[in-house]
C-alpha cells in the first residue's frame, strides 16, 4: 500500500518550525509558499491530524504538531545517518585524511604510522593538527578534520562516535636541581602544595574547566606542552608529564620522577578515535586507526588493551 506520508513533507514542517512561517520556509526551501502550505496540508491528511493552528494571522504549531515535529526530526536525523553511511559505504576512500590529534600522544609513533599510511595510500593528501587540551575536538566539531584523537573524561557530544584508543601514563617529575627532587623522602601533599606546579591548559572552555591532578596553589598554565617542558628542565616547577615525553630526560639525570606519600595516582589520559557521526571513518582512516593500535601495543607509556 502506497504510505503519502513522505520525507518531503518532514523537511517542510521543520522548515516552517525553524522560519517561523509558510512564506520564509518557502524562501528556505526555494519553492513558492503554495507549495509548503499544500506539503503541510499533505502531511495532516495522512496523519488525520491538524499540525498547526491557522485562526492566527501567523499559523502556529498545535500540542500536536509540535510532539510530531520532534518525531521528524528524528526521523529526518536517521535519515541523513543512512545517506552518509551509503556514501561512506559506495566512496569509502576519503578524498582527502585530516585528522585532529592531542598533543598528548606520542608523536614519533604517529609519524611512523603516517609515514606507514602514506606507503599505502600514496596519492593520498592529509592535514594533521596538533592540539592542546580541547583543540581536538573544537576542530573535528568545526568541520576541518574528519577525525581526532582526543581525551575524553565524560561521555561525547551526540554528534559524534567516539572508540577507545589508549591511555596515556602520566608521571610526577621535576628537575634534578629541583627542591622536591632532593627531599631525600618521598615528597608530602605540603611539599607539593609549597612548590609552582606547571599545568597544560588550553583556550577551550572544556581546557579551562579541568582541575584533575593539580595539587598546588601555586600555579603556572601552560597551552604548549614543549614550552611546559622547556620551563620544567630548567627547575621552574613540577607537574604531572606524559611519560613518553620525558623518560629519556629521566634516563638521562635531567629530571627525576617523584616518589609521593600517600598520593593518589596520577591522572590517565584516557584517549578516543572520534569522527562525526554522518561521517564515519573512510578505508585510510580505518586503516591508521588499526595501525596505530598495533603500534601502541609496543608502547611501554601507554595502555591500548585497557578499555574503557
Amino acid at each position: 500500500m502506497f504510505d503519502p506520508l513522505t520525507l518531503d513533507q518532514m523537511r517542510v514542517l521543520v522548515a516552517v518550525a525553524e522560519t517561523g512561517s509558510f512564506s520564509a520556509a518557502a524562501r528556505k526551501l526555494g519553492r513558492v509558499q503554495s507549495a509548503i502550505s499544500q506539503a503541510v496540508q499533505a502531511m495532516e491528511s495522512a496523519l488525520q491530524l491538524t499540525l498547526f493552528d491557522r485562526a492566527r494571522k501567523t499559523p502556529a504549531l498545535t500540542d500536536v504538531g509540535r510532539a510530531i515535529l520532534e518525531d521528524a526530526r528524528a526521523v529526518l536525523a536517521k535519515t541523513h545517518e543512512l545517506q552518509a553511511r551509503a556514501r561512506g559505504i559506495r566512496d569509502d576512500l576519503e578524498p582527502e585524511l585530516t585528522l585532529a590529534v592531542d598533543a598528548t600522544f606520542p608523536m614519533p609513533l604517529l609519524m611512523k604510522s603516517l609515514e606507514a599510511l602514506r606507503g599505502a595510500f600514496p596519492t593520498l593528501p592529509a592535514t594533521l593538527f596538533t592540539d592542546a587540551l580541547g583543540g581536538a575536538q573544537e576542530t573535528l566539531l568545526a568541520g576541518a578534520a574528519r577525525m581526532a584523537i582526543y581525551p575524553i573524561f565524560s561521555g561525547p557530544p551526540a554528534e559524534v562516535s567516539a572508540e577507545f584508543l589508549a591511555r596515556i601514563a602520566l608521571a610526577p617529575v621535576a628537575a634534578a636541581s629541583h627542591p622536591l627532587s632532593n627531599l631525600g623522602r618521598p615528597a608530602s601533599r605540603e611539599d607539593l602544595e609549597a612548590q609552582v606546579q606547571l599545568v597544560l591548559t588550553g583556550r577551550s572552555a572544556f581546557a579551562q574547566s579541568l582541575r584533575g591532578g593539580v595539587v598546588s596553589p601555586h600555579v603556572w598554565r601552560f597551552v604548549d606542552q614543549t614550552t611546559r617542558l622547556d620551563f620544567l628542565l630548567s627547575g621552574f616547577g613540577w607537574c604531572n608529564m606524559p611519560l613518553h615525553m620525558v623518560q629519556e630526560h629521566i634516563d638521562a639525570g635531567r629530571l627525576r620522577r617523584l616518589d609521593i606519600l600517600h598520593g593518589e595516582p596520577p591522572p590517565e589520559f584516557p584517549l578516543y578515535v572520534v569522527c562525526p557521526r554522518d561521517r564515519p571513518l573512510g578505508r585510510a582512516g580505518r586503516w591508521l586507526v588499526a595501525d596505530l593500535r598495533e603500534r601502541l601495543k609496543s608502547c611501554p607509556t601507554s595502555f591500548p588493551l585497557a578499555a574503557e
